[in-house]
């Protein structure tokens, strides 16, 4: 398959270059004059892995997938145990995610008409961190710079 039929069903070359990068697809074959040629085979994971990523799975937990489901040996019940953790990782953020509307909410429900922005105390809570003291939400972990 080439470029233009990559397109042609929405395909990013970029995209398609970062999987390979990745080892979510093996390295096309190149033509004469050193450009890739994608084979069907795939088309077919690429639609894999965007499935699996539309459902929240991380890369690293689609490779897993991708080896599983060539490997002779795997079982479904492995499978089942890599959705299950995404499932819990989709509650939990759901939870934080919970979690921050109820406190904007309440931040939200403290602006007044009239008020300048000096005067706004949602902007004075985001400052302090008050909502945060208070117990209504808990900071996220710090990630590197």
């Amino acid at each position: 398959m080439d470029r233009a039929q990559f397109q042609r069903h929405n395909l990013n070359i970029e995209t398609l270059r970062f999987y390979e990068r990745e080892g979510l697809i093996p390295p096309p074959p190149r033509n004469g004059s050193g450009y890739r040629v994608y084979l069907p085979q795939a088309v077919d994971r690429v639609a894999f892995i965007r499935h699996a990523k539309a459902l929240g799975f991380p890369l690293s937990d689609i490779r897993e997938l991708l080896f599983l489901r060539v490997d002779a040996e795997a079982s479904c019940l492995e499978i089942k145990e890599t959705a299950e953790a995404r499932i819990a990782d989709i509650e939990a953020r759901l939870v934080a995610l919970t979690e921050m509307r109820d406190a904007l909410q309440s931040l939200a429900g403290t602006c007044r008409a009239g008020r300048s922005a000096g005067q706004c105390q949602l902007l004075d809570s985001l400052l302090a961190g008050s909502f945060i003291d208070a117990g209504a939400l808990s900071l996220p972990p710090k990630k590197g710079n």
